[in-house]
C-alpha cells in the first residue's frame, strides 16, 4: 500500500469498525426501561412540580432528586382537605387542622397518592431501587410490535403492594409504553389492563389518559396477565372506565 492511499485505508477501516458495533441488545428490560423513560421525556421529571385533577380532586407532586411531596385536595361535608405523603409522614388536614388518622386510614391516603402519581407518570418510576426487570418476549397487540416487560418489585422499599405483579408493553421502534397490566391481591384480587389514549406532550414529557379494562378471561392474580394483549386484540377486554388527568402543568425545578 502506498502512502497515497493511506486515507482510504482509514477510512474503510472506520467503517468496518462501525458496522462491527453491536447492535442494542433489545432482549435487556434495563435497556428497554431506559429507553422508554427518554422516549417519554421522564428524565424531567426527576426535579419537577406537577399539578393535575384527576377525579374531582387537585393533585400537586414535587420531585427534586428523591425528596418528593405528593398532595391530594378537595373539599367534601367535612370542609377543605388536604391529604399529604413525603418522605417523612403521612398526615391530613382538615380546614387547615391536622387531624388524627389510623393506621387504616394512613395506609389508604398512601396508598391512593403512590397510585395516582405512579401510574399517571410511568414509566419514570421504573428505575427506583425496589424495582425488579424481566424481559417476556415479543408480541403483536392492534398489529404493532412491542416488547414485554414484566415488573415486580422486592419485599425491602417494595411498599406494601410488593407482591402485585406488573406486565408492560413497550412499542418496539419508539419504545413508547402504550398498554400496561397487572395482577392485585386486595378486595378479592384481579386484573387490570391499561391502554394509553389522548397522548399530549407537556412541557417535553409525555403524558397519557388510560382506558381501563377488564377480563373474565384474566379474572383472578396469578393468570397470565401478558396474554392481555391477545384479549386486546380479540376484542374480549371489557372497558370499565376511563382514568383521565386533567389541568396538567408540569414545571421543572431548577
Amino acid at each position: 500500500m502506498q502512502y497515497s492511499d493511506y486515507p482510504t485505508y482509514l477510512l474503510f477501516g472506520l467503517l468496518f469498525l462501525i458496522g462491527c458495533t453491536a447492535p442494542p441488545d433489545l432482549t435487556d428490560p434495563q435497556y428497554i426501561v431506559d429507553r422508554a423513560i427518554e422516549a417519554h421525556g421522564s428524565t424531567v421529571l426527576n426535579k419537577s412540580h406537577l399539578e393535575f385533577d384527576y377525579r374531582g380532586k387537585h393533585f400537586i407532586a414535587t420531585r427534586n432528586d428523591g425528596v418528593f411531596s405528593y398532595e391530594r385536595l378537595y373539599s367534601d361535608s367535612t370542609g377543605n382537605v388536604r391529604e399529604v405523603l413525603n418522605n417523612d409522614e403521612v398526615f391530613k388536614e382538615i380546614n387547615g387542622e391536622r387531624v388524627d388518622l389510623t393506621e387504616k386510614k394512613r395506609y389508604s391516603i398512601q396508598e391512593t397518592l403512590n397510585s395516582v402519581v405512579y401510574f399517571g407518570f410511568v414509566p419514570f418510576f421504573l428505575n427506583d431501587p425496589a424495582v425488579q426487570k424481566k424481559f417476556l418476549g415479543e408480541t403483536i397487540v392492534e398489529d404493532n410490535p412491542y416488547l414485554l416487560v414484566e415488573i415486580t418489585f422486592a419485599q425491602e422499599d417494595g411498599g406494601p403492594d410488593y407482591e402485585d405483579r406488573f406486565v408492560y408493553w413497550f412499542h418496539k421502534e419508539t419504545f413508547t409504553m402504550d398498554y400496561l397490566a397487572y395482577d392485585f391481591h386486595i378486595n378479592d384480587g384481579g386484573t387490570r389492563l391499561r391502554k394509553a389514549y389522548n397522548i399530549r406532550t407537556i412541557e417535553g414529557v409525555r403524558v397519557s389518559d388510560f382506558y381501563n379494562y377488564s377480563s373474565d378471561v384474566l379474572p383472578q392474580p396469578g393468570t397470565p396477565i401478558e396474554t392481555y394483549g391477545e384479549v386486546l386484540t380479540r376484542g374480549d377486554a371489557k372497558l370499565l372506565s376511563e382514568i383521565n388527568l386533567e389541568n396538567v402543568t408540569i414545571r421543572q425545578l431548577e
